[in-house]
């Protein structure tokens, strides 16, 4: 919090990008996600991310941010982890599932269905180079920023 706070500090003085992640992907990813939602307000939405096999969390925390974008849209949402045992999903529910194999470096689906069809919204990280090529990106569209904390969404306009 209290780095946070100094953060917030220095974007009052200077513009200032921060993100979870840099994957330029995954910020159109959540973006798509939302959007897909609100076409959809009836679909059930499933989460399936992959990673590594030494991967500590699940799921990640790129998975649970897709989801935090969705119900910005679905605001009664609620998430199920990992779906185990017996009972019919609930209307509200966004299911996340984690899958730990290999060397993956991560893959994060989005499925939206309407019992008439599915949309699947997929992104594939094939190196760790990305995060440094949308990194680059937010330098320079920074370069060009007033005073202020911004962070993908506003990269993607």
């Amino acid at each position: 919090e209290e780095e946070h706070g100094a953060v917030e500090d220095a974007a009052k003085k200077i513009p200032v990008f921060y993100s979870a992640n840099m994957s330029l992907g995954i910020a159109l990813l959540k973006k798509l996600a939302k959007e897909a939602a609100a076409m959809f307000p009836g679909a059930d939405i499933e989460i399936v991310e992959m990673h590594h096999r030494n991967k500590l969390d699940a799921p990640s925390g790129t998975a649970l941010a897709i989801a935090d974008a969705v119900k910005t849209v679905r605001t009664d949402a609620s998430y199920v982890c990992g779906r185990s045992g017996f009972g019919k999903r609930t209307d509200s529910e966004i299911g996340i599932h984690a899958v730990r194999m290999g060397s993956e470096v991560g893959t994060h689906e989005v499925f939206f269905s309407t019992g008439n069809e599915t949309v699947v919204l997929r992104h594939e990280a094939k190196d760790r180079g990305l995060f440094a090529d949308g990194a680059l990106s937010a330098a320079v569209w920074l370069a060009g920023q007033g005073p202020g904390l911004y962070g993908m969404e506003d990269l993607l306009g």
